[in-house]
């Protein structure tokens, strides 16, 4: 694998080289701050939607990074200037930028931040042969964190009820994804993407109390309203998904991905649907390449 090139505190080094100290709050504690954008074509995209985020969630967490949002945009597209001749090789990469609060015993008295941006190859075989076929759903037990311990529109790395809910969706479906309610029994989020479903032609999507904002979320609120496809905010159910026309994933990495079957019960006719095809060969226009395409070439599973 290439070791590309990130910046880490304040220097830029071979990737393999970036070392968290044990006594970060970032490995002990989750403590981090984290974003992720991509390219199309080696170009970004969004990149000022996802530091715009990722700076909402460095102020609500209070941890002053030191560097001005404007600066971090730089660094994020000057990592993909410095590892673009490894590029065509994977197709197009990932751009993390993460930023921890740094070592100490107090978040009071932690500090200073580490901060590093990267990228990675987009690993395009976890999910190409699911643009086809759709993947499929599973709804565990484990629940999203509750909004009043942790609002849902900080990202970070604090994660182990996604590491169980993957685990118990593939106690019942090695093939699937898992879909995670809030307390109240209301549908949230995948744990890394967010959740739409069609029916009767209306785009359906959780209230945003609950749910990380996306930004692929806002490229498919764009998209709809260029194609004509109303859009309903709403409290949803697993009865609401089992009786959709169509449901589909959205994330940086993948798009629209579309899910055809959930807790074993087939959505809709079981295949990806009209409007899910529609969202996603108008996100390949707008970004000049071929979504699937690429993911077909560069998978490597």
């Amino acid at each position: 694998m290439a070791d590309y090139t990130a910046y880490f505190n304040g220097e830029w080094m071979p990737y393999s080289q970036v070392k968290i100290s044990p006594d970060d709050r970032g490995f002990r504690l989750g403590d981090v701050i984290y974003d992720v954008a991509r390219t199309f074509n080696g170009k970004s995209f969004r990149m000022k939607d996802h530091i715009d985020r990722l700076y909402r969630s460095l102020k609500y967490v209070r941890i002053d990074v030191g560097i001005p949002p404007e600066q971090m945009t730089e660094i994020s597209e000057e990592v993909i200037r410095k590892n673009a001749h490894l590029r065509e090789d994977v197709g197009d990469f990932t751009v993390t930028q993460f930023v921890t609060r740094g070592p100490g015993s107090s978040a009071r008295t932690a500090g200073p931040p580490t901060v590093c941006v990267k990228v990675s190859a987009i690993d395009f075989a976890r999910y190409t042969r699911y643009y086809n076929g759709g993947l499929h759903g599973v709804i565990p037990r484990t629940r999203s964190y509750p909004v009043d311990s942790l609002d849902p529109k900080i990202k970070h790395y604090s994660r182990m009820n996604f590491n169980m809910a993957d685990l118990e969706a593939g106690d019942v479906d090695p093939e699937s994804w898992p879909i995670l309610l809030d307390i109240d029994g209301n549908i949230t989020e995948g744990i890394s993407s967010n959740l739409f479903m069609v029916t009767d032609g209306v785009l359906r999507w959780p209230g945003q109390r609950s749910i990380l904002q996306g930004v692929s979320q806002g490229m498919v609120f764009d998209l709809a309203r260029q194609l004509d496809i109303p859009v309903s905010e709403e409290d949803l159910q697993p009865y609401d998904l089992y009786n959709a026309d169509e449901a589909f994933f959205t994330s940086t990495s993948l798009c629209v991905l579309p899910c055809t079957m959930v807790d074993r019960r087939t959505i809709g006719d079981g295949k990806p649907g009209p409007v899910t095809k529609q969202l996603l060969a108008a996100w390949s226009e707008s970004v000049g390449l071929d979504i699937v395409d690429q993911a077909v070439r560069f998978s490597r599973g």
